[in-house]
């Protein structure tokens, strides 16, 4: 089961999310859920410490 990275929500099944490599080391994949994405939540690499968005 996949979670979102910022509020850990599942999101199986879930529209609107989306998922991309971290933007500063592309080790790590981040995955968005639409409510995240849409009020800017914090997300963190837990390869690398970037936080974002910025």
């Amino acid at each position: 089961m996949e979670h979102c990275t910022s509020c850990k929500k599942s999101i199986t099944n879930d529209t609107g999310t989306t998922r991309f490599n971290c933007p500063n080391c592309g080790k790590e994949e981040i995955i968005r859920c639409r409510h995240c994405r849409e009020i800017a939540s914090k997300y963190k690499c837990s390869q690398c410490g970037f936080e974002g968005p910025n």
